[in-house]
């Protein structure tokens, strides 16, 4: 515990940028949906657009002058920026300790390394958690002006364990690359690279029913949110998906940084 209430202190800067970075989201996000509330006219402009665009962003799927159907286009964003967290703590938790030269310092404690990941691990979820529940209750303080349909608050709750889902991936993403990769300095960096390149997988597949199935590569859209309005559940194939890819990067993030020579 010592290991993982350390880690907190020192990422708590880190955590409360974060923290600032997403309530703007929200503020400005339901600032710009006053203007919407209840003034259909304005979707009008939604005509101009090219129909792909509209797909891609999943303008088509929702009402954006109802609370839920503009709640809906934000979650994309809420996602991104959850995840981008998530990515950047998970491989800076371990590298960092190259990057300061700090790892001997770590490793001359009465721990092995796989403790040590399992403690790291443990602050960075921690940190996602607390993230997650800034942004719900952003959320809901954020709707509380205007009148909520229903299904709302049964549609944010679900997700929210979606982006919880993400989050967790992209931690063992992040916690994988920051203990198999020696270029210590080029962990974050890659990581961003691979949550970017998902993305725009995501963005992609929804370009052309053919491309359908690269929605198997890319967890943004393990968890559509037009869907989950729809179906008010989660898909357990991606969700068994989502767990494979956690499962299988934590294994492998234990047994590379076992067996990896550090720099000291």
């Amino acid at each position: 515990m010592n290991i993982v209430r350390r880690e907190l202190k020192a990422n708590f800067k880190s955590l409360l940028i974060w923290t600032v970075i997403v309530l703007l989201l929200t503020v400005i996000g339901f600032a710009k949906f006053s203007a919407y509330y209840g003034n259909p006219e304005l979707l009008a402009i939604l005509d101009d657009m090219p129909a792909p665009l509209i797909e891609a962003l999943n303008l088509s799927a929702f009402n954006l002058t109802t609370v839920t159907g503009f709640y809906g286009l934000m979650f994309t964003y809420y996602a991104l920026l959850l995840s981008i967290a998530a990515a950047m703590w998970g491989s800076d938790i371990v590298s960092k300790e190259e990057r300061d030269k700090t790892v001997e310092f770590s490793l001359s404690l009465p721990v092995t390394r796989g403790r040590l990941v399992s403690a790291k691990t443990m602050a960075v979820v921690v940190n996602c958690l607390v993230l997650l529940l800034v942004s719900w209750g952003g959320i809901l303080y954020g709707s509380s002006g205007y009148q909520p349909e229903a299904g709302y608050y049964s549609f944010v709750a679900l997700s929210m364990l979606a982006l919880l889902i993400l989050q967790l991936v992209f931690v063992a993403i992040g916690i994988l690359l920051g203990c198999a990769m020696k270029q210590y300095r080029r962990v974050g960096s890659v990581a961003i690279s691979v949550l970017l390149a998902a993305y725009i997988l995501s963005v992609i597949s929804s370009l052309d029913q053919r491309l359908d199935f690269l929605h198997y590569f890319s967890p943004f859209t393990y968890f559509n949110p037009g869907t989950l309005l729809r179906e008010a559940s989660l898909d357990l194939t991606y969700i068994a998906i989502s767990v494979g890819i956690i499962l299988v990067a934590m294994t492998s993030a234990y047994l590379s940084y076992a067996r990896r020579d550090l720099y000291i």
